[in-house]
């Protein structure tokens, strides 16, 4: 099978997600080719490891561009690119595949709209993989991010353009979803976001994790308990800060998080926020995989509390790795995390959240019970070829192969 890969993704789950994928399909004998702007992120994970070729389109900057996306789409004043200039070039991408013998293309998100412009153009038969629909209007996010400290706050003008583009934003996410044909989701979670927000269906094709890279290393564990994800609000950082802090101080671990990004007047809060409730943090920026591997297996617990988060592969990982997880039961996670078998899911409550900490804090018997329950399920129905097999399923369908 001959496959086009479009994604203009930042660093993070999804292009790891995606990396996996391409992995996946070329070790089983297919080509892959990727087709990206050069807006999209090729220093994570890139993906010319692992696929044929990577061909790179620039995003040139216009005036045209930048004119037509003030009245059109979005004014460009948070972006080095304009939204019309991007989308040309995703045309430009789309006119080529369509030129080309491939069998069928697999699309994945855009930093920028969520939902790409290139699906407006493609015309072979196309896979769309929705990790999320666009989430800015949401209140929940509103909210934790109208929380930040003083010293934080964009100034008036930032503000009149975030207010637009989260006005803006879902309704050109949703208008590039309905070119869309087929639409594959990380989790039912995902797939009822998707259905609220463009009316669409679409299917749960789960992801997994490459377990030849995160694995359980038998090594001591250390005090300590990891968090894992961009330094941001939406992640939860400051509820475990303060859950943590409601732990006996006998028994407190110290706390790491690992960020691929980081925003830094929210680091900055967070630190502060540590030092005041007395937790010893430290937060540690674009590690190696060799080092992310390390940390899971050395941690005692990993935590997880990002707010609505559509699916998550940190869990994933940290299961792979023997690392039981505490969470807090919404999103996606509820659809990894088994409940007393390989974590425990509590409510977003800090009281709640410290008990389910201690609890396995205290009790190493249960841990480690715990942890080799999470090996066992991840072997079962979380790995990489797992995830391969699913997709390729669906790859297969819409090419009308039978399965």
């Amino acid at each position: 099978m001959k496959i086009a890969v479009f994604h203009n993704l930042p660093s993070g789950g999804a292009k790891r997600a995606l990396y996996g994928f391409a992995k996946y399909l070329t070790k089983s004998g297919h080509l892959v080719d990727v087709f990206i702007p050069s807006t999209a992120d090729e220093t994570f994970l890139p993906l010319k490891d692992v696929a044929n070729k990577v061909y790179v389109f620039p995003v040139r900057k216009t005036i045209t561009g930048l004119i037509y996306s003030t009245f059109r789409y979005i004014p460009p004043i948070n972006m080095k690119i304009s939204l019309r200039d991007l989308e040309r070039t995703e045309k430009e991408i789309a006119d080529v595949i369509n030129k080309k013998d491939y069998d069928i293309v697999f699309s994945e998100q855009d930093q920028n709209t969520m939902s790409p412009f290139f699906l407006k153009f493609i015309k072979k038969p196309a896979v769309y993989y929705c990790q999320q629909p666009s989430r800015f209007h949401e209140a929940i996010l509103r909210n934790i991010s109208q929380n930040r400290k003083q010293g934080d706050y964009p100034q008036l003008l930032r503000k009149i353009w975030h207010k637009y583009f989260v006005s803006r934003l879902p309704e050109i996410d949703r208008e590039n979803a309905s070119f869309s044909r087929y639409i594959l989701t990380n989790s039912y979670f995902s797939r009822e976001s998707i259905l609220r927000s463009y009316g669409l269906n679409s299917f749960v094709s789960y992801l997994g994790v490459d377990t030849d890279i995160f694995k359980h290393l038998e090594i001591p564990k250390v005090n300590f308990v990891l968090s894992v994800g961009s330094c941001g609000p939406s992640k939860g950082f400051d509820f475990i800060i303060k859950s943590l802090a409601r732990i006996d101080s006998k028994i407190r671990p110290r706390f790491i998080i690992v960020s691929n990004s980081v925003d830094v007047g929210w680091k900055n809060y967070l630190e502060q926020l540590a030092i005041k409730v007395g937790i010893e943090l430290e937060i540690k920026h674009l590690v190696s995989n060799n080092e992310l591997v390390q940390l899971y297996n050395k941690a005692k617990l990993v935590l997880y509390a990002p707010y609505l988060e559509p699916f998550g592969l940190v869990p994933l990982e940290a299961m792979a790795c023997g690392t039981p997880v505490v969470a807090v039961r919404e999103g996606g996670v509820r659809e990894s995390v088994i409940h007393d078998e390989t974590g425990i899911l509590t409510e977003r409550d800090e009281d709640m959240f410290a008990q389910a900490v201690s609890e396995l804090l205290l009790n190493k018997e249960k841990r480690e019970k715990m942890a080799k329950r999470c090996i066992e399920v991840i072997r079962n129905f979380w790995t990489l070829e797992h995830a391969g097999e699913r997709l390729l399923n669906h790859l297969n369908r819409v090419m009308g192969v039978k399965i």
